[in-house]
C-alpha cells in the first residue's frame, strides 16, 4: 500500500471538485469560510478550475471536464494534498475518462473525501494500491467553531494522529441552512454501538461512557439481558480497511472497475475490514446492496463489519429495519460486526484511512481505530 507524504507546515492545500461543487449557498459561504480558516493555520491554497462550478447534472460540471480537473490536481506539484469541495450524485460517470494507469505511477498524494468521493477513495486503494482518507469535504472546515472530528481529519492529513474514537453525540436534525451557513454540527442524541462479537450474538446495548448522563431512561430500558455488561467485555479485531458510501458501491460492483477480487487475494493475510454506510439508500436498498457485494465475492476475507447510521436511521419496512438488513448479510461471515459506528452522513464522523491496516477496540460502549501505514 501507498502511502502519501503528509501536508506539511505552511503547505499547500489543493481542492477539486469531482463531485458537487461549491457553487451555492450555503455551501459556497462555507467553502470560503473554510479557506480563511486555513489561511489563517498557515496554509496555501490551490482551487481547481470547477470548484464554482454548477454546469454538470449530479457534478460540477460535465464528466470529462471533472476527470481532467482531478487528474491535473493529483499531480500537480504545486499542491501537498487534495480535498474534495463536496459529495453529490453522478461522480461515478466521470471514472471512464479517469487514466488509473497513470494514477498509479504518480507520486501518491492523500486525497480526502465522502459520498459519492467514495468513487475515488475506494478505486485508489483497489486499483491503485494507494491510500486515501475517507472524511469530511472542505466546505465543513468553515463552521465555527470546529467540531473535534475535523480536528481529527487534519490530524491524519498532517501525520499528526494515527488514531481515532468515536464521539459522544451525535446530529440528528442539521441546523446548517442559507441563513446559518457556517453552524456547526447539532449534536444532541448519545452514540449507542450495537455489537455483534461473531455477526450473530449480541451484546447488551450501552451508550458511550461520556453519554451516559445525557441518555434518557427510555433509550436505557428494555435492552436484553446478559450475564455479562458490555462495559465489562473487549473486543478487538483488525483488518485492511476498505469501504465508503453503499449507495457509491454497489454502483461499481461488478464494472471493469471492480477488483476487489485482487485486492482481498494480495491482502489476505490482513483480512478486510469493511466500513459502510448509506446515503439515500432505504432498509432494502442497503439489504439489496449487501447481497449484491457478497455474491460478487467481496466479503471473502472479511474480518469484520464497522457499519454507520444511514440517514433512513430508524427506518423500518415490511417487519425489515436497518441491522437485519445489515445482518441478515454480514452474520454468515462469523466475524465482529459494529453498528452505528460514527460514520457517514449522520455526523459526526470518524475519519478513515482507506487501505491501511485498521486495529479496533471496542469497550465500554466506546470504540478506538488505529490506522497502521504499511
Amino acid at each position: 500500500m501507498r502511502y502519501a507524504p503528509f501536508l506539511p507546515k505552511h503547505g499547500t492545500i489543493g481542492f477539486a471538485a469531482p463531485s458537487f461543487g461549491c457553487a451555492s449557498s450555503p455551501y459556497r459561504e462555507a467553502f470560503e469560510s473554510a479557506q480563511k480558516t486555513f489561511r489563517r493555520l498557515g496554509y496555501r491554497l490551490d482551487p481547481g478550475p470547477n470548484c464554482y462550478a454548477a454546469e454538470g447534472i449530479g457534478i460540477s460540471n460535465t464528466p470529462q471536464k471533472c476527470a481532467a480537473e482531478l487528474m491535473e490536481w493529483y499531480q500537480r506539484k504545486e499542491n501537498d494534498c487534495l480535498i474534495s469541495c463536496g459529495g453529490g450524485e453522478l461522480m461515478c460517470e466521470i471514472l471512464e475518462y479517469l487514466d488509473f494507469d497513470v494514477l498509479k505511477k504518480a507520486a501518491p498524494k492523500w486525497y480526502m473525501g465522502y459520498s459519492d468521493n467514495t468513487n475515488f477513495t475506494f478505486l485508489q486503494a483497489t486499483l491503485c494500491d494507494t491510500a486515501a482518507i475517507y472524511g469530511p469535504c472542505a466546505p465543513a472546515f468553515g463552521m465555527k467553531p470546529w467540531h473535534s472530528s475535523l480536528k481529527d481529519a487534519m490530524g491524519l492529513l498532517t501525520g499528526r494522529k494515527t488514531s481515532v474514537s468515536g464521539y459522544p453525540l451525535w446530529e440528528k436534525e442539521s441546523l446548517k441552512d442559507e441563513e446559518h451557513p457556517l453552524a456547526p454540527y447539532h449534536v444532541t442524541e448519545p452514540r449507542i454501538l450495537r455489537v455483534f462479537p461473531d455477526g450473530k450474538t449480541r451484546l447488551p446495548e450501552e451508550p458511550c461512557s461520556d453519554t451516559v448522563a445525557a441518555a434518557s431512561d427510555e433509550q436505557r430500558l428494555g435492552e436484553t439481558p446478559h450475564a455479562a455488561k458490555a462495559s465489562d467485555m473487549e473486543l478487538r479485531f483488525s483488518g485492511r480497511l476498505l469501504g465508503g458510501c453503499m449507495d457509491c458501491l454497489v454502483n461499481l460492483t461488478g464494472t471493469r472497475f471492480d477488483r476487489v477480487g485482487d485486492f482481498v487475494k494480495k491482502y489476505r493475510e490482513d483480512g478486510i475490514l469493511w466500513f459502510l454506510e448509506s446515503c439515500d439508500l432505504n432498509v432494502f436498498g442497503i439489504r439489496r446492496a449487501m447481497w449484491q457485494m457478497e455474491q460478487a465475492g467481496w466479503f471473502e476475507g472479511a474480518s469484520g463489519f464497522l457499519i454507520g447510521r444511514p440517514l433512513c436511521f430508524g427506518q423500518e419496512m415490511m417487519g425489515l429495519d436497518a441491522y437485519e438488513a445489515v445482518l441478515s448479510i454480514a452474520c454468515r461471515h462469523g466475524v465482529p460486526v459494529v453498528m452505528d459506528a460514527d460514520l457517514g452522513h449522520l455526523p459526526p464522523m470518524m475519519p478513515l484511512i482507506t487501505g491501511s491496516l485498521g486495529q479496533v477496540r471496542v469497550k465500554g460502549g466506546d470504540i478506538r481505530i488505529r490506522m497502521e501505514l504499511r
